[in-house]
């Protein structure tokens, strides 16, 4: 018999390497030929190629994200969560012969067919439409904002211009065609993640259709929110076609011609006729109904106008309150534009801000796009939050208009003017406002509220998640995920590790007081792990009885090194990556771990416990093996990933974790520990 397997968790590569090992043992032990690929947070490792496929009896999807399935068409595959690879792999090796064979077409986002916790179908649909957007944002954005930089004037009866001709009007454009892309782009990759590839086309002329108000007589599409509903709409009806039954001839025509056709046609036209016009019809009115505000207090209008800039960040609800404003410049009447003008940057200031104020709540790729969204605002590009608001609707929208009715009710108070229908920081510049102090000063302080307002919002969503498998965009832990970004590669780790930590301080411990000697004073210490765990960073025994006394110790451990700045920052920040799933791995065994400026360089702590301490294993046994692992932020490379890979691989030796527990002293734990690398 030979038997296939696919292991991967968004966060806590551990567990990858720990469903794999326990996979391949429990195979071996009943004479199976079984190959595991790994897919963690740096690529993929041990792939499965065709020929592996072709001559399998079943596959093994373990896993907490996406994997694409597609490859195993024909083939019977058995989808559990990644907590069950490494709780039951004898039950799953059983299993899988019985397991229903995956239908070529299937969806790459099958739900689990037995146990473990994994995210929705919807919420992978939703970030993986978000992954293959945020690039569109970003370089669309970038774009624009350098043409209008370096090309563009204040003109009074035409906003801010670029010359027609010019080279910068040529970038311009380039960026303009990202930001037209974007949309459908989101769109069509929500429904790919739902129907697979034919509902692909539909999805993204659906979200063409939702995104041109033009097509159903609105003078502002439906923006990245009628993409949304357009991409699980198209998603959802390409996978109810596939379920009619069609004569065999007809099947090899239906998800290449027959279904895009069908559903493409029947979504678009739904969209006119159907949505777009009350659509249109809601705009309207609403339109009329701000007309008939502008006696009204200056505040309140501001107030309702940054709350409609901030809402959709470009879509309908923004561009109505944005021509409402820019309509009224003509008629001499420049102030309802400066209410607009204040609350237009706020959204992506207050995003960008955001990720920098509370880097552990983002992933890397998040924090980059922060990066670019703070540049995109400062140009008046709203549409730099927009990454943010679809991949946390209830956090970020709510913040957005928060902030951006600050910054409308402030600028409406202080009578800024603004004689361009452009917003941000760059008309205060190019010399397009009045009252340009205050201007700046709604915009900070909308930019504020609306960072502050997220963080919270943000935090709090994460914390109701805690124990949730699949957890990404808030993960304290060393392995930040996307963004809740299905998009991302998972991860094959190099077995050896290649950067060498040199010891940069020895701490002698005297009376209970740890006491800084200059490195290589006396220093004998036997390296391991790259040099990150040292005779100074094992304990034969750990004296707490719970947890959080225990992460407490682990990093008291630590900071005999002389690397931890902050303990009380460390053992919070550790702690804080419990709330989001245990990392307690089994077989009395835990790894805390924790990425956070609260050290000045990677080190790694271990300690033994003779009662065990409850860790909220996935097997219910209590940690005896205790390993720590702390990275500063900007240790963002490969290392610690490796670390993870090494320890959790070995410690699957059952040989090894008994030599660990019948280790007399320090000195011969690290000799067992040498092992590792």
């Amino acid at each position: 018999m030979r038997l296939l397997a696919v292991t991967a968790c968004p966060t806590g590569i551990a567990h990858t390497y720990m469903a794999a090992e326990k996979l391949a043992q429990a195979a071996e032990s009943r004479g199976i030929e079984m190959k595991v690929e790994t897919q963690g947070s740096i690529g993929a490792e041990n792939v499965l190629d065709d020929n592996d496929v072709k001559h399998a009896d079943g596959i093994i999807v373990a896993a907490d994200k996406d994997v694409d399935l597609s490859r195993f068409a024909g083939k019977r595959v058995l989808t559990v969560g990644v907590a069950e690879g490494i709780r039951h792999p004898e039950q799953l090796i059983e299993r899988v012969l019985s397991a229903p064979v995956h239908a070529e077409g299937g969806s790459p986002t099958a739900p689990a067919s037995g146990g473990g916790k994994e995210r929705s179908l919807e919420y992978k649909a939703l970030m993986n439409g978000v992954s293959y957007m945020i690039p569109f944002v970003v370089v669309g954005g970038l774009l624009i904002a350098i043409s209008l930089s370096l090309g563009g004037h204040a003109d009074p009866s035409g906003g801010l211009v670029i010359p027609k001709d010019s080279f910068w009007m040529d970038v311009n454009n380039i960026g303009v065609i990202g930001f037209t892309l974007m949309v459908p782009i989101l769109s069509g990759y929500i429904a790919y993640a739902i129907g697979d590839r034919p509902a692909l086309v539909p999805g993204m002329i659906g979200g063409w259709i939702a995104n041109t108000g033009e097509l159903y007589d609105s003078k502002a599409g439906a923006g990245f929110i009628g993409a949304i509903v357009t991409g699980f709409l198209a998603g959802y009806l390409v996978v109810w076609i596939k379920k009619v039954k069609v004569p065999k001839f007809a099947q090899p025509i239906m998800p290449i011609i027959v279904i895009p056709i069908v559903a493409t046609t029947a979504l678009g036209l739904f969209f006119i006729y159907v949505i777009g016009k009350p659509i249109s019809w809601v705009f309207e009115h609403l339109t009329d109904w701000l007309g008939g505000m502008t006696g009204t207090s200056a505040i309140l209008l501001g107030a309702i106008l940054g709350l409609m800039i901030a809402f959709d960040m470009g879509g309908p609800v923004n561009k109505t309150a944005f021509l409402f404003g820019a309509g009224l410049i003509a008629t001499g009447n420049q102030t309802v534009m400066g209410m607009c003008a204040a609350a237009i940057p706020v959204m992506p200031l207050g995003q960008g801000l955001a990720t920098l104020i509370r880097k552990r709540l983002y992933t890397e790729q998040e924090r980059e796009t922060g990066l670019a969204s703070l540049f995109m605002g400062c140009f008046g590009i709203s549409e730099g939050a927009i990454p943010f608001a679809a991949a946390r609707p209830a956090q970020v929208i709510p913040a957005n208009m928060l902030g951006g009715a600050v910054a409308g009710a402030i600028a409406g108070v202080a009578g800024v003017e603004d004689a361009v229908p452009h917003g941000g920081p760059i008309v205060a510049v190019l010399g397009a406002v009045s009252g340009v102090p205050m201007f700046f000063v709604a915009v900070v302080i909308g930019s504020v509220v609306t960072a502050l307002t997220t963080v919270v919002l943000v935090d709090l969503g994460e914390r109701k998640r805690r124990g949730e498998a699949g957890f990404g965009a808030g993960a304290t832990g060393l392995e930040p995920v996307p963004a809740g970004v299905p998009g991302g590669s998972g991860g094959a780790v190099v077995e050896q590790a290649t950067v060498r930590a040199p010891v940069t301080a020895a701490v002698a411990v005297a009376d209970g007081a740890a006491v800084a000697e200059p490195s290589g004073a006396g220093d004998t210490s036997v390296e391991v792990l790259s040099g990150y765990l040292t005779d100074r960073t094992v304990k034969v025994s750990l004296d707490a009885g719970d947890k959080e006394a225990a992460v407490r110790e682990m990093a008291e451990l630590l900071a005999r090194t002389g690397k931890v700045a902050d303990l009380d920052e460390l053992v919070a920040c550790a702690l804080r990556r419990e709330e989001q799933g245990t990392t307690g791995l089994g077989e009395e065994i835990a790894i805390p771990h924790a990425k956070t400026d609260a050290v000045t360089e990677p080190v790694v702590g271990f300690a033994r416990s003779a009662q065990g301490v409850e860790w909220g294993s996935l097997d219910g046994t209590k940690a005896r093996l205790v390993f720590m692992i702390a990275v500063p932020e900007a240790a963002a490379g490969d290392e610690h990933l490796r670390i993870l890979a090494l320890l959790s691989r070995k410690l699957m030796d059952a040989g090894f974790r008994e030599r660990l527990l019948a280790a007399s002293d320090e000195a011969a734990l690290l000799g067992v520990l040498s092992e590792v690398g």
